[in-house]
């Protein structure tokens, strides 16, 4: 039903007589079709919601960054996507990084996303970070065991002088199940409009999924801090996940840290 927008749904569900005729001719299941109309509802609320901070960071001159890691397969560019939607394009940027040049290998390593980071009244998304470091370029021996132990201690100090500085910083962490992302894949490899999305390192996720999952636990114990936690999302359910980045996004920039998570996300602080 993704051609339709939210009012027409409206207008839908507000008419008996065709949600009867729709269901007796099994054009649609009722319960799919609130389910959707609830999904849109909610997300059109918290699209709202994040424009109007946007306002509030614009004129205030806030700086946000705004960190999207996670599995293969997990989401991450849907759910930009959907952040970014209605927001004000000239005042948001999202940046994914191609592998760095033979000139950037040679400089420090966070050196080449410090000139991303955000002017005033500016929000930038990291899809993928420097935290390649941490996860990707270990499983994959992109990176010594020297310089990997070395970025580990490294990327707190990092973000707390980011925070110090008075930078917003939120770190999403997208997670989803070896089952899950093994049909994601198969669904892409198969789908020619959604192949392009598969690259060289995504067609090893399921082999190297254990290894993957050392690193990701190492990556919350040692970089996760009470000034920069990581909050992990269960995005098996992608509509789910969704909604709840946005709250957890709207939460922390206005300072409700302390707000309920849902039962699927998990803080590593």
């Amino acid at each position: 039903m993704a051609e339709y927008d939210l009012k027409e749904l409206q207008k839908i569900r507000q008419n008996k007589d065709v949600l009867d005729y729709l269901e007796q001719h099994k054009i649609l299941e009722i319960k799919k079709f609130n389910d959707v109309c609830d999904y849109e509802q909610e997300l059109y609320d918290l699209q709202v919601t994040l424009l109007k901070l946007q306002y509030d960071i614009i004129e205030k001159g806030k700086r946000v960054v705004i960190i999207f890691e996670g599995r293969d397969a997990a989401g991450k560019g849907g759910t930009i996507g959907r952040v970014t939607e209605h927001l004000n394009p000239k005042k948001v940027r999202v940046v994914a990084l191609p592998k760095p040049t033979p000139e950037e290998n040679g400089q420090w390593y966070f050196q080449r996303y410090i000139k991303h980071l955000p002017n005033e009244g500016e929000m930038v998304i990291f899809d993928r970070s420097y935290y390649n470091r941490a996860v990707v370029e270990p499983v994959f021996d992109f990176c010594t065991k020297e310089q990997h132990e070395l970025f580990m201690k490294q990327a707190p100090e990092f973000e707390k002088q980011l925070i110090d500085d008075g930078i917003i910083l939120i770190k999403l962490f997208l997670s989803i199940s070896k089952e899950e992302q093994a049909e994601r894949l198969k669904e892409r490899q198969e789908d020619f409009l959604k192949r392009w999305k598969i690259g060289v390192l995504d067609q090893q996720a399921q082999e190297k999924w254990d290894i993957y999952t050392n690193y990701i636990e190492n990556l919350f114990k040692t970089t996760g801090t009470k000034k920069s936690p990581w909050f992990e999302i269960d995005n098996d359910n992608k509509k789910k996940a969704r909604l709840a980045a946005f709250r957890i996004l709207i939460n922390v920039i206005v300072g409700n840290e302390q707000e309920k998570l849902d039962s699927f996300v998990k803080k590593h602080d």
